[in-house]
Parts: C-alpha cells; sequence; structure tokens
C-alpha cells in the first residue's frame, strides 16, 4: 500500500498516470542530499525532544543503510524519491519508528532543501572549472604580449591589436561570470528547512540547528516564500546562460580562426574530428557544439521562467517540472567550460599569420588621423575627412599624397602645418600604434602586462573565496557526523 495514498485517496492510479507523475529520474541528483536532510532533521527532533533518542539512533541507523544501497534500492513506483525513501525506512525500522522522520516537515520543504543543497554543489565546482579556465586565457595572454594581430568591428579589419588584449577581454568577461555565479551561490544557499507545506509546523523546531548542521549561511525568514520561490534556480540559470553566450563567442572565434581564411590557429586533434568521406578535414566540432550548447542552457531559462510565471502562493505542482531543466543546464554549462579551457589551454598559435593579416585594410588609418590632429592642431573630423579619402584611393598613404588631398578638402597642405613624413611613416608601424595605446584597458604590451597582474591577482582571491566556500560546507558535514556519532 502506498504510504502517501492510503490515507485520503482509495484509487490506485494506473502506469500512465505515475509516469506522468514521477519525478525520480530526476530526482536521482539530489537522492544523497535527500539522506542529508532527513538526517539533520532527526537530529534536530530528538534534540528539541519531538522524537525520542531512541527513535532517533534507529532511524539514522536506518538512513545509513539506505545510502549503501544506494537510489536504485528505492521503489520506483512511488512518485518522488523523497516518499521512496521514507517507504523504505519504515519498511526497514517499522512505522512506528521510522513513520515519525517527517514529523514538523513537508515534501515542499523538504524538496526545496534538497535542491538547494545539490545545486551549491554544483555552483561551487563550476566555479572551481571557469576559475581554470580564465586562468588559461590569462596565462596564454602573458605568452602572447607582442603577438600582433586585427583586432574587427563588424568582422571587418579595424585595428591593430595582439592576442594578448584580445584573451584578455574574454577573461574580464569570465571574472564577471564568476561574480554572478557568487551571487547565485549567496542566494542558494539559504535553508528553508521547517517552512514545512508553507505555513511552518505547531512543532517547537529549531531552524537555525538544521541551518547549521546543512551548511547553510542562513534560514529563509518567511515560510511561503521559503517552499514556494524557484528565484534561485532562476537565478544560477541566468548565470549559466551568460557565461554560455560568452563561451559562444570565444567558439565562435576558435571556428573562425582555424579556418583556411583566418588560420590564426590550429585546433589540437583531441577538439578536432575529421569527415567521413574528406579525408583532409580536420573540423572545430568541439568548438561547434560549444556554440549550440549555449541554446540549451538559454532553453532551460526560458522554460524556468514560463513554468514560475504566474504561480499562485505557495507550493503548486509545476515546480517539479522546472528541476529537469535546471540539471540539464548545469550539466551543459559545466562540460561547456571544460571544452572551452582545453581548446584554449592546447590550440597553437600562428604568429606569423596574424601579423601578416594586419597589413590588409589599412588599419593604422585612426593613429595616422590622431597624429594629424596632435601635429597640425586641425579638427579630428577633419582628420578623419582626410585620411577617408586617402583610403579610398587604395593606395600606401604618403605625406605628399596626403598633402593634395588635404588641399582640396582644407585648403591647406599638411606639410605646411606641421606634418612630416617621418610623423606619416611612423603612424603607419603597427607595433608603434599598439604600444602608443596605454591608456588603462589598452593593447599595449606594457598596459597588458599590468592587466594581466591585475587578473592574476583577482583569481588568486576568487581561488580563496572557493576554498572557504567548500570549507564551510566539509565543516558542516563533518559536524553533522560527528552528532550523528553521538547521537547512534
Amino acid at each position: 500500500m502506498n504510504i502517501l495514498r492510503r490515507g485520503r485517496l482509495q484509487v490506485k492510479q494506473d502506469e500512465d498516470i505515475m509516469h506522468f507523475t514521477s519525478s525520480m529520474e530526476a530526482d536521482m541528483r539530489i537522492f544523497d542530499a535527500d539522506i542529508e536532510v532527513d538526517k539533520a532533521h532527526v537530529v534536530m527532533l530528538k534534540e528539541q525532544g519531538i522524537i525520542k533518542d531512541s527513535e532517533c539512533s534507529t532511524i539514522l541507523s536506518g538512513l545509513e543503510k539506505i545510502q549503501k544501497e544506494g537510489i536504485s534500492a528505492l521503489d520506483t513506483s512511488y512518485e518522488d524519491v523523497h516518499i521512496a525513501l521514507e517507504a523504505r525506512l519504515i519498511e526497514l525500522v517499522g512505522e512506528d519508528t521510522g513513520g515519525r522522520m517527517h514529523s514538523a516537515r513537508s515534501r515542499n520543504d523538504e524538496v526545496a532543501t534538497c535542491i538547494r543543497i545539490a545545486l551549491r554543489t554544483e555552483l561551487v565546482f563550476l566555479l572551481e572549472e571557469v576559475h581554470a579556465l580564465a586562468a588559461t586565457l590569462v596565462k596564454t595572454a602573458e605568452e602572447h604580449r607582442e603577438t600582433i594581430m586585427p583586432g574587427y568591428t563588424h568582422t571587418q579589419h579595424a585595428q591593430p591589436t595582439t592576442l594578448a588584449h584580445h584573451l584578455l577581454a574574454h577573461a574580464n568577461a569570465l571574472l564577471r561570470g564568476i561574480e554572478r555565479i557568487k551571487g547565485a551561490y549567496v542566494r542558494t544557499n539559504q535553508n528553508p528547512l521547517g517552512a514545512a507545506a508553507f505555513a511552518s509546523t505547531g512543532f517547537p523546531i529549531n531552524r537555525e540547528r538544521t541551518t547549521e548542521l546543512l551548511g547553510f549561511d542562513s534560514a529563509l525568514s518567511n515560510s511561503m516564500d521559503a517552499v514556494s520561490t524557484r528565484d534561485f534556480m532562476i537565478e544560477s540559470l541566468s548565470s549559466f546562460s551568460n557565461l554560455m553566450t560568452d563561451l559562444s563567442r570565444l567558439a565562435e572565434e576558435f571556428v573562425l580562426w582555424s579556418t583556411s581564411e583566418f588560420g590564426f590557429i590550429e585546433l589540437d586533434d583531441r577538439y578536432s574530428s575529421t569527415s567521413s568521406i574528406m579525408p583532409q578535414k580536420k573540423n572545430p566540432d568541439i568548438a561547434e557544439l560549444l556554440r549550440a550548447k549555449t541554446g540549451t542552457v538559454h532553453g532551460a531559462l526560458m522554460s524556468v521562467l514560463t513554468i514560475c510565471k504566474a504561480l499562485p502562493y505557495s507550493y503548486n505542482r509545476d515546480l517539479q517540472e522546472a528541476t529537469p531543466h535546471l540539471w540539464r543546464a548545469v550539466d551543459t554549462v559545466r562540460s561547456s567550460v571544460r571544452m572551452a579551457s582545453g581548446i584554449a589551454g592546447t590550440m597553437k598559435v600562428r604568429k606569423e599569420k596574424m601579423k601578416s593579416a594586419t597589413g590588409i585594410g589599412f588599419m593604422t588609418a585612426t593613429e595616422l588621423a590622431d597624429t594629424i590632429v596632435r601635429t597640425t592642431g586641425i579638427p579630428f573630423r577633419t582628420a578623419h575627412h582626410i585620411v577617408g579619402a586617402s583610403a579610398k584611393t587604395g593606395k600606401n598613404p604618403t605625406l605628399s599624397g596626403l598633402d593634395e588631398l588635404s588641399l582640396k578638402i582644407i585648403g591647406k597642405k599638411l606639410s605646411e602645418m606641421g606634418l612630416s613624413e617621418k610623423a606619416v611613416k611612423k603612424a603607419l608601424e603597427t607595433m608603434e600604434n599598439i604600444k602608443k595605446r596605454e591608456v588603462p584597458g589598452g593593447p599595449a604590451p606594457k598596459e597588458t602586462n599590468r592587466q594581466i597582474k591585475k587578473l592574476a591577482s583577482d583569481l588568486t582571491i576568487i581561488k580563496s573565496d572557493i576554498k572557504r566556500i567548500r570549507k564551510k560546507i566539509d565543516k558542516a558535514r563533518e559536524k553533522l557526523g560527528n552528532t550523528i556519532g553521538e547521537a547512534a
């Protein structure tokens, strides 16, 4: 007999209905978290005098056995892992004892607590993986502070820059991604346990104790909010979506740069595939999948937003459908970060190809216009006009050519206003262009070196933050283990 349905409901559901309502597949992710929550709850019940010491000891022993058996030993005819687990406990220790575990608790606060515990673990892993990717980009940038390459706007040659400058742009985006994940972690690591169905409980429970034993930072302050909100999932999915968008941009460049048309990089064989018919092919399949999987994560976010939209307070079964999207997105974003890190860390950079590409498209035009402004004092917009007219000719700029154009445009020769042939030649030198751009955030090697040191320092701090988060969770788990040992 189903321990949940036997009182109010008499008609057994058929297999099709049970399959429609079951969350057992997604619940595999929270099995260990559920055991952990059960243990903390039972310890608290004993400490508050709600159950006897002997009952607590027996229940904890039963939970240990169930954990060792694993989720595969549970009766999957139940609609979720929580009831299946409780049914197995009652089977092991009897209802008179096992039936007391659910005192002062509902599945509503139980499942919310389990999801938060499982998700926070995934968030910590993700923080470590994004940290590793950012560190890889910074390390590669350090090796390429003077590797000249084209910078693009509208995918057109724009101004010369360095590979270091380009990779540091991606690294900075990742650090913002880390901050978003950390923020999601803070709002995930709050304890709903004790909210029960939504109106809390008449039992004299101690929410601070379960908060401590489960390693939460605090308890959610309103019992109705605690069981019915999934904003922590939405925030996490949003941070995943932002991160995947950043990864997709990086993946797109891996794909473009590895083409014959660009030839800037060669991807490692591990991150490439070949054709089933064309033996010469080396395809950037991993990077392409990175782009595609961005859609998977974006879709998960939209699904959960739509599920949660317009749900009345408090708990509604609709929320069960949100969790599979969360786990799918978690798996996707974590594997995507690892793939991006592998590609970035193993790619071969073709420096000469990058450098030669800067000779296409008059990429030093901006510096030439700036030089004209600095030496002659004419407005930038006028200098822009003159240099644009020079670009239109398709010829390399010379002082005499610029004079001819300026005479037509402003009625004066630039040479008569202070521009020299030497200044023109210097303005057209690619590395001189880059070295002049020493303003904070610029591509000059001296400035990118400063950026690298700053990012390395930031990554060290982030690594310490992640260690601190892990330490708190481990300490709580150790405390729970010791408390269980004393209770047993």
